[in-house]
């Protein structure tokens, strides 16, 4: 049996609920306290009544004869007249009472000040005092009054009170409903404005709304849509070169095929493949270039880091390991690769991944534009600037001049004269993990080997 679906509740439902939750809370707290408080209030003035009425009646006088004298009063001076009544007592007989008082004590004769009794199933209230003549105690006066009199008071001096906050609850609903419905008046246009879009709109949403909460929302779905439509425009004209790059290493691909199919001779047709296997070569190292890239651009509109970024990793293996994996290409040419780096781990914060396509792609850069028999040259060192870790990469090609540096990294840009294949998408990605990972990039002239030197710093890991 699938479970009932929860019940989705609306914002402003869910301000009104949490808001009369905490009234009614608050309302009733302040019921209670005012009850406990009034009731402490009230028994202390009531007590002190009884004694000022026990005090007056002790300046009286009481006829000294037999049998109890019943004082009654004519009429009712307040309505709660009849639940007070007070006895005087004398060598323990009752000489004078009030008509609503019993004939038996209304305390025990020996008890003085303040008690609670129980008479007739009904609970008093009685202040108990003595009238004393030559030291000795001649009359005791007692005055009691119903516990439910102080009851009636209570509620009465309540009930003013309470009774018209109570009242005042619809109409504080009313009034909070309304504030909150204006409130989220707001977040319902955006909403609207939000669904009505288009998605390939990308234009921003207005901020003159006057609420800062809404207006930070629109600010950060512009910034999304600033990012997303940016993401976007790289993306297209990232497919469109990609596209144009593409068609002449396949052409080329093609035409080699077209050749050795026709090829005469065994030469003919296998220089002809060797140019096929090449020009597949230089397709596949573009189309992995270009995956690459495409990552690094969905990383960098991601709001969330990559993964590993920040991951310590040791910088020498990855370097040790890219050099023995490239020599044996490098020997091919007669080139050879020289690395130094310290004997102790050097830690960077990039995932080994990433500094293995950045360090690759150095290393790839340097090879090919490198004469045959030349050297490139690999450095770790500390970073004055950073205090962190400097990766160098020389080789001793041609270099480059003050132009061609100003446009190294823009994709698919090319050296002209090199003798070289290529994209340009390699330092497109160099640049773009640098920018990623806050790394300082600097490229200039090599003083050791004449050719390009590249320097890269990381911060402290």
């Amino acid at each position: 049996m699938s479970a009932a679906p929860r019940r989705t509740w609306s914002l402003a439902q869910r301000l009104m609920a949490m808001v009369l939750g905490f009234v009614l809370v608050t309302w009733v707290l302040t019921a209670a306290v005012a009850w406990f408080v009034t009731q402490h209030e009230l028994n202390e003035l009531l007590d002190a009544h009884l004694a000022q009425t026990a005090a007056l009646l002790t300046t009286g006088e009481v006829d000294d004869d037999d049998g109890d004298a019943v004082v009654r009063a004519p009429t009712l001076l307040h309505k709660y007249q009849s639940r007070v009544a007070f006895q005087i007592w004398r060598q323990g007989k009752l000489r004078a009472r009030s008509a609503d008082a019993p004939e038996q004590p209304l305390a025990a004769l020996d008890v003085r000040g303040l008690s609670n009794q129980q008479i007739g199933g009904r609970r008093w209230r009685v202040f108990s005092t003595a009238r004393e003549e030559g030291g000795q105690v001649r009359d005791v006066i007692q005055v009691g009054e119903h516990a439910s009199a102080r009851r009636h008071v209570l509620l009465a001096s309540l009930r003013g009170t309470l009774i018209p906050l109570l009242a005042a609850l619809p109409l504080l609903a009313a009034g909070i409903w309304w504030a909150v419905r204006r409130a989220v008046r707001s977040l319902e246009r955006l909403s609207a404005s939000v669904s009505a879009r288009r998605p390939q709109a990308m234009d921003r949403l207005p901020e003159g709304d006057t609420l800062l909460e809404v207006r930070l929302l629109v600010q950060a779905l512009n910034g999304l849509f600033e990012r997303v439509h940016d993401q976007l425009a790289r993306q297209r004209a990232l497919a469109a070169n990609a596209a144009h790059e593409l068609r002449t290493p396949i052409a080329a691909i093609r035409m080699q095929a077209q050749v050795a199919q026709g090829a005469m001779q065994d030469e003919e047709r296998r220089a002809a493949l060797d140019a096929t296997i090449a020009g597949c070569d230089r397709a596949t190292r573009l189309v992995d270039q270009l995956l690459q890239l495409a990552r690094l651009e969905a990383d960098a509109v991601d709001t969330q880091p990559a993964a590993g970024r920040d991951t310590p990793t040791d910088l020498a293996a990855v370097a040790a390991r890219l050099v023995q994996e490239l020599s044996d290409a490098a020997r091919v040419r007669g080139q050879q690769i020289r690395l130094e780096c310290p004997p102790r781990p050097v830690d960077v914060p990039m995932s080994a991944a990433l500094a293995a396509v950045l360090l690759r792609n150095l290393l790839d850069n340097a090879l090919r534009y490198g004469p045959d028999g030349g050297t490139v040259a690999v450095q770790l060192l500390p970073a004055q600037a950073t205090h962190g870790v400097r990766l160098c990469v020389e080789d001793a090609g041609p270099g480059l001049s003050d132009a061609d540096l100003a446009r190294l990294g823009e994709r698919f840009f090319r050296v002209l004269g090199s003798g070289q294949s290529g994209s340009g998408l390699g330092w497109s990605i160099v640049r773009r993990l640098a920018r990623l990972h806050a790394l300082q990039l600097h490229i200039d002239r090599s003083p050791a080997l004449g050719g390009l030197r590249v320097t890269v710093d990381w911060p402290r890991a």
